[in-house]
């Protein structure tokens, strides 16, 4: 089984979770490669048997939630029967904000399987929650 990661970060958070994640579906048995939304490796995504994008919210503290640079996930290369896990880091209030990124990865063809938010100050206990998540949809058929 292979999976990759692509996120997009601001301050680091994504990039940190984005990376224990990596690191954790490897202990897994899960190979997988991270990488940035503006430098994604081809290769790893076409090999991929599982994608996981996770990005940051953006947007005042309790109203217009919205996945950060928004546009760049619309810009992703199709994903087209790919299954797919979303995730979203944030700091007080995640909103709508995960169901507008599992939305536009949808729109590049993806196949949802679901997505988790991670406080940024929890980002450990996230990042375990969601390799567990992960594992667990991955051994379903």
């Amino acid at each position: 089984m292979h999976a990759v990661v692509i996120y997009e970060s601001l301050t680091g958070n994504t990039r940190r979770a984005a990376h224990a994640l990596a690191s954790g579906l490897d202990a897994a048995g899960i190979t997988t490669v991270a990488c940035p939304i503006t430098d994604i490796d081809y290769q790893a995504l076409q090999a991929a048997d599982l994608v996981v994008v996770g990005g940051w919210v953006d947007g005042l503290l309790f109203v217009g939630q919205k996945p950060g640079r928004a546009g760049r996930f619309a810009k992703m290369p199709a994903l087209a029967g790919k299954r797919t896990v979303v995730f979203l880091t944030y700091a007080i209030d995640a909103g709508r904000a995960l169901e507008k990124l599992s939305d536009a990865v949808a729109a590049r063809g993806a196949d949802v399987l679901g997505g988790i938010t991670i406080r940024r100050d929890r980002l450990d206990a996230g990042v375990s929650d969601l390799v567990d998540r992960i594992v667990d949809l991955v051994a379903t058929p």
